[in-house]
């Protein structure tokens, strides 16, 4: 019962939200602050329907940065509900070009100013990057990344692809490391408290101190701190009973 009640409801916001997001969009086209008022302001709002706590940590060096390369450990579906309360205004996201297919999701997806690239031609992904490249230092965009590449479900933090830190380093911009706890199997809509989340927001991580022929070493770097930053985490969360 309380399943379906919280379905529901959750499918009454999704209209309602892809009402507003499409007025948004139709009004400011792929406007810079589009991305954080469809995820940040709305769609992480209805994080207590999940019946989670979301707490999130983001440190002063990390407010007004500018352009950065942000990259998160990407867990589940629920990602853009429950990270997307971390998302800054001038941020996007880069997805598979696949997603704008998704009913409703993927129209705003790209709608809202959010960048889509061929993962599956690696010739059309590098292109992809140097586009990117040059929308962060156009339009002063900051981007939203999963280097995992997919949803790990519960096995721990995937091996990181390169892209996100060519990205970065090409462009010149710090590397934002953004931590959620594990929580793939903490969400039981028949449950009133499924405890809490953290987030937390890791200092800017300057991408100049490698050179390009080192993006491995870079990304292994950045996966290993925020590998350690997720076992703090998980050490202190609160967990339902």
């Amino acid at each position: 019962m309380l399943k379906m009640l919280r379905l529901g409801l959750l499918g009454i916001l999704l209209v309602v939200w892809f009402v507003f997001g499409l007025l948004i969009c139709l009004l400011r086209p792929r406007h810079r602050t589009n991305v954080y008022w469809l995820s940040n302001r709305m769609m992480h709002r209805a994080c207590p329907l999940l019946g989670v706590k979301v707490r999130i940590s983001i440190p002063q060096e990390c407010r007004d940065l500018g352009p950065a390369v942000y990259v998160a450990n990407h867990q589940t579906n629920w990602d853009i509900m429950v990270l997307t309360g971390a998302v800054q205004p001038g941020v996007v996201a880069v997805g598979k070009k696949s997603l704008v297919w998704l009913p409703l999701f993927g129209l705003l997806f790209y709608l809202s100013g959010n960048i889509l690239i061929d993962r599956s031609n690696r010739s059309r992904a590098i292109d992809t990057i140097r586009q990117v490249v040059d929308k962060i230092r156009s339009s002063r965009l900051s981007i939203w990344m999963f280097p995992e590449g997919t949803r790990s479900r519960g096995r721990g933090m995937l091996p990181f692809k390169t892209g996100a830190f060519h990205t970065a380093m090409q462009a010149g911009v710090p590397i934002v490391p953004i931590v959620a706890t594990s929580y793939a199997t903490q969400i039981d809509l028949n449950r009133w408290d499924n405890g809490e989340i953290l987030i937390e927001m890791l200092p800017p991580i300057d991408s100049a101190q490698w050179q390009r022929e080192q993006v491995r070493e870079c990304s292994e770097f950045v996966r290993t701190a925020m590998q350690n930053k997720l076992v703090e985490l998980d050490a202190k969360v609160r967990r339902p009973a």
